[in-house]
């Protein structure tokens, strides 16, 4: 993106300098014919060709740098091209228990490390939220457990089976994800709410839109289901791509969730309907959050704070408020912010 930026704005200075140029050849053209000195064949020879060529190198100069967009664009290809595969795990053991089990993980992106030695251990059915600092990898944590990268060192376990051995499409059936930025195909409302469960039927599909309390905002689109929303869901609003998120989360209905700041970054009615929905996505299930919302961390059996890449706190709201650490720094930078007033 950076070198997008640097040559549209080269391009832009190189256009601009052009029609300065241009404009000025025709005033100077126009004034030489007012005074007579040059005749009329000639200031219209002048008129038109000062246009032609000048509009001739400046889209000579457009496609020289869409040329080296496409050679850098290329180039990233080929980088995620050389990337090396996960190793597919080869166990198809049957996942029976959803508990899970981090020991001793640690990971880094290239030379940075990001967590440092995590032991964590979450029991089926409970919900554990994970607190802390921008950047202290809370997120990444989720992203192993999914296994979107394999750890360094340590493992990470679901029922007692390493994630690294089970088959991905195992593992996955097992993890439904919902996370803050949410992408949607350009399809119709229908088929990315599917997408989860290709063989649901419509009476489930409605049942789980209901549930994320997104139906009656889909009812009231122009084709209701079958509207077609753009690529990345650009012509829905922020809260409307997370319900329909939640919805697809729900459908899928699988007994381990990830919530990555789910609730973020939505205005006060959707934050409303967005509980809702997840409140109906986590019933009965084994779930870990990522979460700023002093509501949802609360009511968490479990609540771990991360600070740079390590577990500094553990515990229940109540205990750690009690331990003035920085999850109680936390809820009092939070509280003081909620009672903010102008």
């Amino acid at each position: 993106i950076g070198l997008e930026s640097v040559i549209t704005k080269i391009l832009s200075f190189y256009v601009y300098i052009f029609k300065v140029f241009t404009s000025v050849l025709v005033v100077v053209a126009a004034d030489i014919y007012i005074n007579g000195t040059l005749d009329m064949y000639n200031f219209l020879v002048i008129l038109v060709a000062s246009f032609i060529i000048f509009s001739s190198i400046e889209n000579l100069g457009g496609a020289a740098a869409f040329i080296q967009m496409i050679d850098v664009n290329l180039d990233r290809i080929e980088s995620i091209e050389k990337m090396p595969l996960l190793k597919e795990g080869l166990i198809k053991a049957p996942i029976e228990t959803f508990d899970i089990k981090f020991e001793n993980v640690e990971f880094s992106y290239e030379d940075e490390e990001v967590i440092k030695g995590v032991n964590l251990e979450i029991k089926e059915g409970e919900t554990v939220a994970i607190v802390g600092p921008s950047g202290s990898g809370k997120s990444t944590l989720c992203h192993l457990l999914a296994r979107f990268w394999e750890v360094d060192q340590g493992s990470i376990q679901v029922g007692g089976h390493n994630v690294n051995h089970l088959n991905y499409d195992d593992l996955m059936q097992q993890i439904s994800i919902v996370f803050q930025n949410v992408y949607l195909f350009e399809d119709t409302i229908l088929n990315n709410i599917k997408f989860a469960n290709p063989e649901a039927s419509l009476e489930g599909v409605y049942d789980a839109a209901k549930k994320a309390c997104c139906h009656e905002f889909i009812m009231s689109l122009p084709q209701g289901y079958q509207t077609i929303v753009k690529a990345g869901g650009q012509s829905l609003s922020g809260g409307e791509r997370q319900r329909i998120a939640i919805a697809r989360a729900i459908l899928k209905d699988a007994p381990i969730v990830i919530l990555d700041e789910a609730t973020s970054s939505v205005d006060p009615i959707n934050e409303v309907m967005i509980h809702k929905g997840v409140e109906a996505l986590t019933a009965n299930k084994t779930v870990i959050m990522v979460a700023h919302q002093l509501s949802t961390i609360k009511t968490a059996d479990q609540i771990i704070v991360l600070s740079d890449g390590e577990i500094v706190q553990r515990g229940n709201h109540d205990k750690l408020m009690k331990d003035k650490g920085l999850y109680k720094s936390f809820v009092d930078i939070k509280t003081r912010a909620y009672n903010w007033q102008l």
